[in-house]
């Protein structure tokens, strides 16, 4: 629920209009958007009318909803959202969007990676303990089938008891993954470098094949078999709301359509830009 106008906080919001929302199904949402057939999300929303039109939502996008579900007799969490005079937002969030979403899919997370053809996932299922224990079971799973895993730090530091904490947890997932696509402040977060560069080489020595790191209204960078730097693309920011999993959902898009071959990421990353760009040019993400 997103207040269309700037204000210095949520108690000078006077008026919520509802927008599509979730960090990993904007991902998806990006995803189908942009290559249709390449994105299924496994999770879940309440049984109640919110969570029929994100289903509905997700399903017109085209993502695949074969391990998503709505939980009968749970509330649809919702977020109200105020944008300050830069966009950036501030969030208070009703309900466990995160638990419920994996209580839904938690019994069929193994057939989902079996399934797919890669995994992607976020730090915000890192922070509670058993959905941190199903993340890490999906993504041993897929590692140890070979398939690649795609890697979002999303860090909501919120929702840690402390940054270090949210940073050995974030950490944890970076050895092995196919990409790691992290913001300027998440790179320096996990490596403790302050330039994006130095961050997305610490990353790589980390463990990760290959590192996008967004800079915001300076484009991004990529860091691993192929580099490659993009400029930003102006525009006039309403929101930065979903801006980075827009990005991201391109790039898991274009990887999926060209077999993961990381080449795609060089290609595929002034398009992920520039759709990062447009994303801000709307109050909400999609």
């Amino acid at each position: 629920m997103i207040c269309e106008r700037r204000v210095d906080g949520l108690a000078d919001a006077d008026n919520f209009v509802p927008h599509f929302g979730g960090a990993t199904a904007n991902v998806a949402f990006a995803a189908a958007r942009t290559v249709p057939g390449s994105a299924a999300l496994a999770g879940g929303a309440g049984g109640d009318p919110w969570g029929a039109w994100l289903r509905d939502e997700l399903a017109a996008a085209g993502v695949a909803l074969d391990w998503f579900r709505l939980m009968e007799g749970q509330h649809t969490p919702v977020a109200f959202v105020a944008l300050d005079g830069a966009g950036d937002a501030t969030y208070q969030i009703y309900g466990d969007a995160i638990s419920m979403a994996l209580e839904a899919v938690a019994g069929r997370l193994p057939e989902a990676v079996e399934a797919c053809d890669g995994l992607f996932f976020g730090s915000n299922t890192l922070v509670g303990e058993r959905e941190r224990g199903l993340t890490h079971d999906a993504r041993s799973l897929a590692l140890a089938l070979g398939k690649p895993v795609l890697y979002d730090p999303n860090l909501r530091l919120h929702r840690w008891p402390s940054v270090a904490r949210a940073a050995e947890e974030a950490n944890a997932c970076v050895p092995g993954a196919h990409l790691v696509r992290c913001n300027r402040e998440e790179a320096e977060i996990l490596t403790g470098e302050r330039a994006p560069d130095a961050a997305a080489r610490a990353l790589l020595a980390a463990g990760a094949r290959a590192v996008v790191v967004s800079l915001g209204p300076d484009g991004a960078l990529l860091r691993g078999p192929v580099d490659a730097d993009v400029p930003g693309v102006p525009v006039q920011v309403r929101s930065t709301v979903g801006a980075g999993d827009c990005l991201t959902g391109v790039l898991v898009a274009r990887l999926t359509e060209r077999g993961y071959d990381l080449a795609a990421v060089a290609d595929a990353l002034p398009e992920a830009v520039a759709e990062g760009a447009r994303t801000c040019e709307r109050w909400g993400a999609v």
